[in-house]
């Protein structure tokens, strides 16, 4: 639970951004995100570093080499020259995340920062954030993940962009409905910020069997847990960088957040592999009939994406495989959808 004292710092270090001519909520999590992952990335570091000297050994794979130890956050925060700070985050520290895919595993975040862009140019915003980051107790799993959720519900009160949010309780309920075991394979085909995905995640970390240990203990549930239970998709590139660096602030070491128009043939490749599927994917009305996958349109005529995203469900579950998902009020009046019978039971939906 994130206090009113680190809301209070979250939201300084908002309006500082704004202040300084980065309005657009979605570019100021970005530039968070970008600080956060540098961050964290030196925080992994010095961890492995007071575990060598513990042992008396040398630090495995590390993260910076010779040559890159100024670009380390606990070098360059120290900084008092706010112009140096910035040349080295700006040329050196933001590239190394972009293209740091083969160095840390990570990848998918550091994938879909080929495109990214660090907007931060003014000195002394830098120095002003890098400080109000660096007073903000970001060690602990849990609270980095309520601050970055608290982060991402800014993003319901900037307009359009609320389509991104759906309610913290919602989800919750949709995931303790569905209530995913320890080799469930989830899918969110319109994950934006990744918050289903989160939620299952934070419901299979409290998951205990009958004799009170926790499942994801249990010999090879982690290694699931971590680099192939969670996936997500979405087409737009910022929501692919905040969804995957949410997930990666709330533990997942490697979620597999692609870039996949779900309606279009991007799905081809992936029906019939997801054991779950947790969704309010974006029903904004039509979409051009000449884009929608072929096998979509065989189960259903209509250029509606509420009734698209039912039959794409069904292609992407495994049979026998679960949903939980947000429609418009109206649009199931009177739909069954059975995994064997999609495209009878499709056809006795009322609109």
């Amino acid at each position: 639970m994130i206090t009113g004292d680190l809301k209070s710092k979250v939201d300084k270090l908002w309006t500082t951004f704004w202040n300084n001519g980065v309005s657009n909520p979605l570019s100021v999590i970005e530039q968070i995100s970008y600080l956060l992952f540098i961050k964290r990335l030196d925080d992994l570091e010095l961890a492995k570093e007071r575990k060598a000297q513990r042992l008396g050994g040398t630090v495995e794979n590390p993260t910076f080499g010779p040559g890159q130890q100024h670009i380390r956050w606990s070098h360059f925060k120290n900084l008092d020259d706010a112009e140096e700070m910035l040349r080295i985050v700006r040329d050196d520290a933001f590239p190394f995340i972009k293209d740091m895919g083969k160095f840390h595993k990570s990848s998918t975040y550091a994938k879909h920062m080929q495109d990214a862009v660090f907007l931060i140019t003014s000195p002394a915003l830098l120095a002003t954030v890098v400080k109000q980051i660096e007073q903000i107790p970001m060690e602990d799993r849990d609270t980095k993940g309520d601050l970055y959720e608290y982060m991402l519900s800014k993003l319901s009160t900037a307009g359009t962009n609320g389509q991104f949010r759906t309610p913290r309780h919602i989800i919750k309920m949709m995931v303790e409905l569905l209530a995913p075991g320890p080799r469930d394979v989830i899918c969110d085909p319109a994950c934006g910020t990744g918050g289903f995905l989160v939620a299952a995640a934070e419901y299979m970390r409290d998951l205990k069997d009958s004799d009170g240990n926790l499942i994801l203990n249990a010999p090879g549930n982690r290694e699931h847990f971590n680099a192939q239970m969670f996936h997500g998709f979405d087409f737009d590139p910022t929501m692919l960088r905040i969804g995957s660096m949410n997930m990666m602030l709330h533990g997942i070491e490697q979620p597999i957040i692609e870039a996949r128009d779900s309606l279009s043939e991007d799905h081809a490749g992936v029906e019939d592999s997801f054991t779950m599927i947790l969704a309010n994917p974006p029903f904004k009305g039509a979409v051009e009939e000449s884009t929608i996958a072929k096998d979509l349109s065989k189960v259903i005529k209509t250029t509606k994406t509420e009734l698209l995203f039912m039959p794409l469900f069904l292609r992407l579950l495994k049979t026998g495989g679960k949903a939980a998902v947000i429609v418009p009020d109206g649009v199931l009046i009177k739909c069954q959808v059975h995994r064997g019978d999609a495209t009878a039971r499709l056809a006795d939906c009322r609109v």
